[in-house]
């Protein structure tokens, strides 16, 4: 199968490009490097099955052009900037909602009718319902990130209804593991690595998330595209579980050894959007035979383990 793979030199996406390489596809990669990294594509560059093209979604001819001939779309490529979304109030329109339908207008005139997106649990606002299900009644929008990608998950579905697209839609909690770039574990630990006795906390510290390793994901990505093969495939990835922003300070501070003084923001969110409880329903996805192999506790303790031995963090 031929794989085409958008934001392949991000965090999420260069794993992706190891696991379909790792069962003998053929995958081109595209990144325009804002934050992507060429050193996440190492092992990927060394195989004669993966090509890399340095380019923006942006760029309808270039993109048209790599399109053409795949059998299956993978577009993860995003601006995944939540915390700062109503400083720059375009970026998720242009990055996340029209730079999709750039991708989908690419698919529809190179025939190609597979597409994998990455969206986000942010799309259920601050719900009713937890665990949150699939089918859950959508709220009011509480951040511009959600917003945008909801807003690409509906132009998703009816190029699947107008033109016969078969799409996979996975709303992510927050992912973890090696090259992690940004969230909250990175920031908690560059704290402590530049002063590992006080770390200030956004928020109140009571903000209870899901978390999921990202190996966990891809792998459940992979099954559902195996597996699931309707028109519309909607899956929440989580796991079953939750934690508090104190639990996981907890578990990065024992990790680093050290025990900081902890100032707090103040208030249930920190920042504008910050949904107070994100806990996802993830039967969809299980009832496939997909289960996590990672608690969240690990998750935490194996990502800051990369990133004591990473070179990447620097700020």
């Amino acid at each position: 199968m031929k794989v085409f793979v958008t934001g392949a030199a991000g965090f999420i996406g260069s794993h992706v490009v190891d696991a379909f390489l790792a069962d003998g596809h053929e995958v081109m990669g595209y990144d325009n490097f804002v934050t992507g990294r060429l050193e996440f594509l190492k092992s990927a560059r060394g195989s004669e099955r993966f090509t890399l093209i340095e380019a923006d979604l942006e760029d309808r001819a270039k993109l048209n052009a790599a399109v053409e001939g795949r059998d299956l779309v993978i577009h993860l490529a995003a601006n995944a900037d939540v915390r700062f979304g109503t400083l720059h109030p375009r970026k998720d329109l242009e990055q996340n909602t029209i730079c999709t339908w750039n991708v989908l207008e690419a698919m529809r005139l190179a025939n190609v009718n597979r597409i994998a997106f990455s969206s986000t649990g942010s799309v259920y606002g601050e719900p009713s319902m937890f665990p949150t299900p699939e089918d859950a009644p959508f709220p009011v929008q509480t951040s511009l990130y959600g917003a945008s990608k909801l807003a690409a998950e509906g132009l998703i579905c009816a190029y699947a209804e107008g033109y016969g697209i078969e799409a996979h839609i996975f709303r992510f909690v927050s992912l973890l593991g090696a090259r992690y770039t940004h969230g909250h574990v990175v920031d908690f630990y560059r704290q402590l690595r530049d002063h590992p006795d006080r770390l200030h906390v956004l928020g109140n510290g009571k903000q209870r998330k899901s978390y999921l390793h990202v190996s966990d994901c891809v792998r459940a990505m992979r099954m559902a595209l195996e597996k699931a093969r309707g028109k519309i495939n909607i899956f929440n990835l989580g796991t079953d579980e939750s934690c508090g922003v104190n639990d996981s300070i907890g578990w990065i501070c024992s990790s680093l050894g050290v025990s900081p003084a902890i100032t707090y923001g103040g208030g249930e969110r920190g920042w504008i959007g910050d949904s107070p409880l994100i806990f996802l329903d993830c039967a969809k996805i299980r009832s496939l035979g997909w289960t996590p192999e990672l608690s969240i506790r690990e998750s935490v303790e194996l990502t800051v383990r990369y990133l004591q031995g990473s070179g990447h963090v620097t700020a």
